[in-house]
């Protein structure tokens, strides 16, 4: 259903230093003035005005000057339950990589959050400085980093034309919109992307100003299950991280990480927030992910992959277990290296921990077998079977081997111990 407001009263100038808040003031203004939308036709006034939409100055994006505009949002998930929480970087990956395929599927310029908030939970960096006297606005504005931080802007718009919503194309957006009127925009809401692309009376327009789900902005694409219907894989953002961030990775770059990495391989061990357990009204402890905290464990580690990673190689972990040496029982098959090994080089780069687990993810992916904690796909190697998608039921977590496992679990320890063992006597 769309819905559009009427009003005489003519809007008021807004302060050009307020960046965020002309986007949206811009387009409430516009909705005021809007009153039914009509598409009959392309007068020479609406072509004109949309030659006047800047163009790219780095061409990259081949535009012609006749791009249409899909907006969700001057925030990822807002509006929405999650506008003040903010949830962690896969949550709102999951809802940036929805907008894009709608934007995608749509074959419009996604404009996209200048800015993404960073949980607090998942950064240890110590860039979150805030004033107990400062706005709510301000204080979103310490606890966020700036999206072109994080990704390549020019990479996604290889795949989807992309702007940001402090650039200014998007303001001589918003220019021609107000002169277009009711045929240059429309706001909507529970309006199926088939429809957005088919009826005239969306297709036409020059800018979709789009209300997602007021539970996160992913839920739009909550038939993600049908596999058919996903234009874009997980490995999407991860694949576009932004160049400073993939610059630490090159080994043409940084020759003393290619040194230490050579021909190695990976893992990513999931831990942390996925192993919680909770009780039940019984007090029984459950868990979302069963076997996760099982599978993740070193000596569980060594038997799921064995038969992927040979003896002797060197194996880079990617992880947010912070407990110190957890890893270490891997030692004994393998040579070992995490980020904190590259930490001179890194230090200088890295602002928050979603950089770093932007750069990790790049590393990840170089790597001649590189394993995931849940499979994304099927194709995938993975430390567990347990699906990564939430599946909302609670279960009792399961920490035992089978009996044809356990003995090799035993030795796997027995060999740590001895080795532990050895090197204390050569000290």
């Amino acid at each position: 259903m769309a819905f559009y407001k009427t009003s005489k009263a003519k809007p008021k100038p807004r302060s050009p230093i307020h960046l965020f808040a002309i986007a949206i003031t811009a387009i409430a203004i516009l909705f005021l003035f809007s009153s039914i939308i009509s598409t009959k036709g392309s007068s020479s006034s609406f072509s004109k005005a949309l030659d006047n939409v800047v163009k790219p100055r780095n061409g990259k994006q081949h535009r012609t000057g006749h791009e249409k505009y899909l907006y969700w949002g001057d925030r990822i998930d807002c509006p929405g339950k999650h506008c003040e929480s903010c949830e962690g970087l896969g949550h709102q990956e999951s809802s940036l990589r929805c907008a894009l395929e709608e934007a995608f599927y749509l074959q419009r310029t996604f404009v996209m959050p200048s800015r993404m908030c960073i949980n607090p939970i998942h950064n240890k960096k110590g860039i979150l400085h805030q004033s107990s006297n400062a706005s709510s606005e301000e204080r979103w504005t310490a606890s966020s980093c700036a999206m072109d931080s994080l990704y390549d802007t020019d990479l996604i718009s290889d795949t989807i034309p992309v702007i940001l919503d402090n650039s200014k194309e998007w303001y001589k957006v918003l220019s021609t919109v107000m002169k277009l009127g009711a045929r240059g925009v429309a706001h909507l809401e529970r309006v199926s992307r088939v429809d957005l692309k088919q009826k005239s009376q969306y297709s036409n327009l020059l800018l979709i100003n789009r209300t997602a789900s007021p539970l996160s902005w992913f839920m739009e694409c909550k038939d993600r299950n049908n596999r058919s219907s996903v234009m874009l894989p997980y490995s999407f953002l991860p694949s576009v991280a932004a160049k400073r961030l993939r610059d630490c990775c090159n080994k043409d770059s940084y020759p003393q990480i290619k040194a230490l990495l050579g021909d190695y391989d990976a893992i990513h061990v999931r831990r942390g927030d996925k192993i919680k357990t909770r009780k039940d009204r019984f007090g029984v402890q459950r868990s979302l992910h069963p076997h996760l905290d099982r599978d993740t464990r070193p000596e569980f580690i060594l038997s799921r992959i064995e038969k992927w990673v040979p003896p002797g190689r060197m194996l880079f972990i990617a992880s947010n277990e912070r407990t110190p040496g957890f890893f270490s029982p891997l030692s004994t098959r393998y040579k070992m290296a995490y980020s904190s090994n590259f930490s001179q080089i890194l230090d200088a780069v890295v602002e928050n921990n979603y950089q770093l687990f932007m750069i990790e993810r790049v590393i990840l992916m170089g790597a001649k077998t590189s394993i995931k904690t849940f499979k994304e796909n099927d194709a995938d190697l993975s430390l567990t079977d347990d699906p990564k998608k939430n599946t909302k039921a609670w279960q009792i977590p399961v920490y035992t081997a089978d009996e044809k496992r356990e003995w090799h679990f035993a030795l796997v320890h027995r060999q740590w111990q001895l080795s532990n063992r050895k090197n204390v006597g050569n000290r």
